[in-house]
């Protein structure tokens, strides 16, 4: 297994290594480093230019579409507008066609006048202005050498990148928090100079040298200071961007953090010296002298050298560099153990949580608890300025609101050995359920008439709204709509109706509703197809033992669902059979298109009898060789979705990551054939629900490494399921080696092949899981459960014990 190498993409090049400011609380002269002291003023020309060349250099070798570089210091307008200009005109005419160039200079402000705006206009560079507040905060740190006030002149340089001349490159406004100033005075002062953005940063501090905290200010100063602050700011719409806000939130919802100092995302900023040696993250100055220092420089090392010094690829390791506490830590994936240079301690190194730890733990629970409430709320409860949730359309794509976990710990434990009962499967589809209802909340307030009658019908008949709830295409076509481009004519806002018609049909409610018409037809999810022609909306109407729909082309069709089928209805065909399996052939929700594979069309009556045929024997197989796996598929399979045949007879399956209760096959030839389709499919719909609340792996890693069932390599988010599938083929050829026990023949040594390989193949699987560096330690103790789970070798005993329970796992795991 090697490191991956990530490129680097944002370049802090210090133009110059004074300043004119004396700020107290700078990281660059008044913390632990001293390697400015023997630096030169100003970068030089040849310093500048090998610069661009290695930044150049690094694009090209990795295709990079953009770079982002920062002229920094000290104070870089101490370098004066002609080295300003050589840099950005070096650095342009350096980088390969293709690669775009976004030119940035952070400055304290004092020295910026028109002159230095004229020149960034001509070259497109933004400013970021250093600003703590109102006079009172900003003063407490950033004065003159001499004690004079720095404030009018910052606000005068503000004042400049307002005007409409240079609005254009005002790139916003940095913060560094003093907990001793008034929160809401210090926000409504920046706020009052329309920032484009604004970033509240954390005095640099560390375990040895740690952050002052009044006692009058209680135990976490810092949260309470940044939560006061985030009130304000969601109070008032969110005015603007505020970094660390919205990488708490971005985390929150599964997505990347947009700064270091949180979440799990590989550092990929490297900073240029005045002499031009390469060095790490400034923060860590404040760490021990010389700790940012890699010994590299633009002369005689390339940027693929630094990115594999030791010290940058512990900054890109996310959760496998992480300490034991961090690692195991509820809310790691948005923390991210804080910022590397808060965690130095002398004698432990960086290998410690945050000296913040507290303060982010607070800031982090009470935002996800203002955005999401983690209790479970009828459809109809407060609007979303009221409880604080997620305005919709606002989650990171990709991403669902937080829901509530229902299992216990026995629970996560038959899960971890890759099995689990039907207490179980319930209890991770009561969880999915709680997940779509807070999407639908997310997605449903703007939709009228239609979200309306749903959150009165949760309220009088709950079970029939949760019953159309729990078909699984409804979170995926909710996911589907907040993934969307406003205006995206696929998004189909409208399939609320449908949803909200479908349980007024259930609730057998005499009510009214419009409903869309799509190719001619109605859908209701969980009920089936009502074909009326034509376009436009049609009205439906509920009752207690059938509805009525009429049409915009005039055509009315009553259905009743004591009467024969009408050509006209097409039902959900629901098959059960003995031992309590009762599934949904769903072959009518337009919905269902959302697998790998392209959906069947509406199945002949013939060809349901196939399928009704195979699923029988299949399930029969599965109930007497694998109970371990049927009981858990008779809680949680509740729909069936035919795809259309393989290429040369392929066997097929397929999951959809939001549509919990799903599986969609191909019907294969024969009956074990189905019966391990079902299986191994399976696996991925119940993992995929525990990962909706678990942490099993960094999911920020994006390590390859080699997957044995398949020729490209995969990322640890990839192996994990398929050796958790694995484990469920391996005992399914175990059990049919055990079922041709004492049997020659051509089949008994197919099966007792099969079954060789399968293990082989997850028992390697299991090893690179475990020797990742990437699990957390729940994962760890599923990657062990399913090593537990693995049947020996022989696999002569019958499956439905856990062969191999007694086998101890390799030394040093």
């Amino acid at each position: 297994m090697t490191h991956q190498l990530v490129p680097f993409s944002q370049f802090v090049l210090k133009v110059h290594s004074r300043c004119d400011l004396a700020c107290d609380h700078c990281y660059v002269y008044e913390h632990a480093d001293t390697s400015w002291r023997g630096r030169p003023r100003a970068i030089s020309e040849p310093v500048l230019a090998r610069t661009a060349e290695r930044i150049a250099e690094h694009a090209r070798t990795h295709r990079l579409p953009a770079v982002h570089v920062v002229l920094h210091g000290g104070e870089p307008l101490l370098a004066g507008p002609r080295l300003l200009r050589r840099a950005a005109e070096l650095l342009r005419a350096a980088l390969p066609p293709g690669c775009e160039l976004d030119l940035r200079i952070h400055t304290n402000g004092v020295r910026l006048d028109r002159a230095f705006c004229a020149l960034f206009d001509e070259l497109d560079i933004k400013v970021g202005i250093s600003l703590d507040g109102d006079a009172a905060a900003n003063d407490r740190h950033r004065r003159f050498a001499d004690g004079r006030s720095s404030h009018a002149k910052v606000l005068a340089a503000v004042a400049l990148l307002r005007s409409p001349e240079f609005r254009h490159l005002y790139a916003g406004l940095l913060c560094t928090i003093d907990v001793a100033n008034d929160p809401i005075a210090v926000y409504e002062a920046l706020r009052a100079l329309e920032p484009p953005r604004i970033d509240f940063l954390l005095p640099h501090a560390t375990w040895d040298q740690p952050p002052k905290r009044p006692a009058e200010l209680g135990e976490h100063p810092y949260a309470h200071w940044l939560l006061a602050i985030h009130r304000r700011w969601e109070q008032q719409g969110r005015p603007f961007p505020v970094r660390t806000f919205d990488s708490v939130h971005r985390t929150l919802h599964g997505g990347a953090s947009l700064t270091e100092a949180l979440g799990l995302d590989p550092a990929d900023l490297v900073v240029i010296e005045t002499d031009g040696s390469f060095e790490q993250a400034d923060s860590l100055k404040t760490a021990y002298d010389g700790a940012p220092a890699t010994g590299f420089d633009v002369f005689t090392d390339t940027l693929d050298e630094v990115a594999r010094h030791p010290g940058m690829q512990a900054r890109q390791s996310g959760l496998a560099g992480l300490n034991a506490t961090c690692r195991a830590c509820p809310v790691v994936r948005s923390c991210g153990g804080g910022l590397f240079a808060h965690r130095w301690r002398t004698g432990a190194g960086f290998d410690n949580p945050s000296v913040f730890c507290g303060d982010l733990m607070r800031l982090i629970t009470t935002i996800r608890d203002r955005i999401a409430p983690t209790a479970t709320a009828p459809l109809g409860g407060p609007s979303t300025e009221q409880s604080g949730t997620e305005q919709p359309g606002t989650e990171q794509p990709g991403t669902e609101l937080p829901g509530t976990d229902r299992l216990g710990p026995d629970q996560l434990g038959q899960l971890a050995r890759g099995h689990g009962d039907a207490a179980t499967v319930a209890a991770l589809a009561a969880g999915q359920l709680d997940l779509t209802r807070r999407l639908l909340a997310a997605v449903g307030r703007q939709a009228g008439e239609a979200w309306q009658l749903l959150t009165e019908l949760d309220a009088t008949a709950p079970a029939a709204v949760d019953a159309v709830l729990a078909h699984p295409y409804v979170r995926s076509w909710a996911v589907g709509l907040l993934r969307a481009e406003p205006g995206d004519p696929a998004a189909e806002p409208d399939t609320l109706a449908e949803i909200a018609a479908a349980a007024l049909i259930r609730a057998g409610r005499d009510a009214e509703l419009p409903v869309p018409v799509r190719g001619g037809a109605i859908q209701l999810p969980t009920l089936g197809r009502v074909l009326v022609g034509g376009a436009g909306p049609a009205v439906l109407r509920g009752g207690a033992d059938r509805f009525t729909v009429r049409s915009a082309a005039g055509v009315t069709r009553v259905v009743g669902f004591d009467q024969p089928t009408d050509p006209g209805w097409l039902p959900v065909r629901r098959l059960g059979f003995a031992g309590g399996w009762s599934v949904a052939v769903e072959d009518t929700d337009p919905q269902r298109d959302c697998h790998r594979w392209p959906a069947e069309q509406r199945l002949t009556e013939a060809a349901l009898g196939d399928w009704t045929g195979a699923l029988r024997e299949a399930w029969e197989l599965l109930l007497r060789d694998l109970p371990q796996y049927a009981a858990g598929i008779a809680a949680g399979l509740t729909t069936i979705t035919p795809l259309r045949p393989g290429p040369g007879g392929r066997q097929l399956g397929s999951t959809a990551r939001q549509a919990f209760g799903a599986v969609a096959l191909a019907r294969p030839r024969t009956a074990p054939d189905l019966a391990l389709l079902l299986v191994r499919e399976f696996q991925q719909v119940k993992l995929g629900a525990v990962v909706d609340f678990h942490d099993l792996y960094d999911r920020a890693d994006r390590r390859l490494h080699p997957a044995p069932w398949a020729a490209d390599p995969q990322s640890v988010a990839e192996l994990f399921p398929g050796a958790y599938g694995r484990l469920a083929v391996t005992e399914f050829w175990g059990s049919r080696v055990a079922a041709y026990a004492g049997v020659g023949g051509e089949a008994a040594e197919h099966a007792r092949e099969r079954f060789r390989v399968e293990r082989e193949r997850t028992d390697r699987a299991i090893d690179t899981l475990l020797g990742s560096g990437s699990l957390t330690p729940l994962g760890e103790r599923f990657a062990a459960g399913l090593r537990e789970s693995l049947p020996d070798g022989g696999a002569e005993a019958p499956a439905d014990r856990p062969l191999g329970a007694d086998r101890p796992a390799p030394a040093g795991r």
